[in-house]
């Protein structure tokens, strides 16, 4: 297997990027379990921040998610960072990130950082879902923040900042960017996502 891989997952809440994420890292360890595979989720170290911290910061983090918008970027900024000093052992790593890189202060930061860590180009993977099935998707998990106004107030959130990332990452010839169907069955995406790097598997 052609290594290490850089693949970065964007996509509305409820898209599937963490199932799509999931199933991409067993693959790589199935390939080469000699291999490791950092897996970058930051909305879910900001919950277990959240539901672990008393903090002063803790609070104000559970504030802006519940409200269901964006957290202001040096957040966001300095949690990955963080994860890349504490997880990053070798260089040689694979890398999965979901949910990085949402707001347009922070592309530059982690493209700066990619490149800095010899990352080549990564490739940035969106997953693109119609509004109704996320939302249904996002009520039936029923996490704290899941409600539909918070839900719509994500979606907003998602089309005013995220779709500016997406578009200057489009233009950005430091990444290879890939648009994959995420309204098909999650076997279908994973296969054209194992196809759009090059990587033969199976779930």
């Amino acid at each position: 297997m052609a290594a290490p891989y850089t693949v970065l997952f964007f996509g509305k809440s409820g898209a599937g990027k963490g199932t799509q994420a999931a199933l991409l890292i067993k693959t790589f360890e199935r390939l080469d379990s000699t291999k490791r595979t950092i897996y970058v989720e930051t909305g879910q170290r900001f919950r277990s921040f959240v539901d672990t911290s008393g903090s002063y910061m803790a609070r104000r983090i559970k504030e802006v998610m519940v409200a269901g918008k964006f957290l202001p970027p040096f957040i966001p900024i300095w949690t990955w960072t963080q994860f890349f000093v504490d997880e990053i052992k070798t260089g040689d790593e694979n890398m999965v990130f979901d949910g990085v890189c949402r707001q347009p202060e922070e592309a530059p930061v982690l493209d700066s950082a990619l490149q800095f860590l010899g990352r080549g180009k990564p490739v940035v993977i969106l997953l693109d879902i119609h509004h109704d099935k996320v939302t249904k998707r996002l009520l039936e998990r029923g996490r704290f923040d899941d409600t539909k106004e918070r839900i719509a107030e994500r979606l907003r959130s998602f089309e005013k900042e995220a779709m500016v990332v997406i578009n200057l990452l489009k233009a950005s010839p430091n990444v290879r960017f890939v648009t994959i169907d995420g309204d098909q069955t999650i076997e279908k995406v994973h296969e054209d996502i194992l196809k759009t790097l090059g990587v033969s598997g199976r779930i």
